[in-house]
């Protein structure tokens, strides 16, 4: 599993239009599933969501995690995150799980998310998504579980 998350002032996704999921400050964080992915990964990928210390504390320096600043976390599946492009020049996507597995891994991770902290808010799994943000820093990390 590959989370690309960045810290934000805002963010929103939509779909068709409409606001299917938005926060204030926080985390936007696009998750990609890989056919390796099981339960413990999911285990794994939300403790490091909510306790990867990326806000800035009294002296300004990245020791406070989303839970210390009561900021939200916004989830978006995103397969190309998990493309092989290490070669060529298009992105290969044998490296994503198969759309029927990452749904339903993903869905796992919203609600382990959901257990330890709120808020949280998704996009909509496998649908074309508009996201905007504002990038705070700009901070953005890759994680790997």
């Amino acid at each position: 599993m590959k989370c690309l998350i960045q810290r934000v002032t805002e963010a929103a996704v939509w779909v068709a239009g409409q606001c299917v999921g938005e926060v204030a400050a926080g985390l936007l964080v696009f998750v990609a599933i890989e056919p390796k992915d099981t339960i413990d990964t999911v285990s794994r990928m939300t403790e490091r969501l909510v306790t990867y210390r990326v806000f800035s504390d009294g002296n300004g320096r990245m020791n406070l995690n989303v839970n210390d600043v009561d900021g939200g976390l916004l989830l978006v599946s995103q397969f190309t995150l998990a493309a092989d492009t290490r070669k060529g020049t298009r992105p290969g996507f044998q490296t994503a799980a198969a759309p029927p597995m990452a749904e339903a891994l993903f869905g796992e991770l919203i609600e382990s998310v959901r257990q330890r902290h709120s808020p949280v808010a998704t996009g909509v799994f496998g649908a074309d998504m508009q996201v905007s943000l504002v990038n705070d820093g700009p901070v953005t990390f890759l994680l790997e579980v």
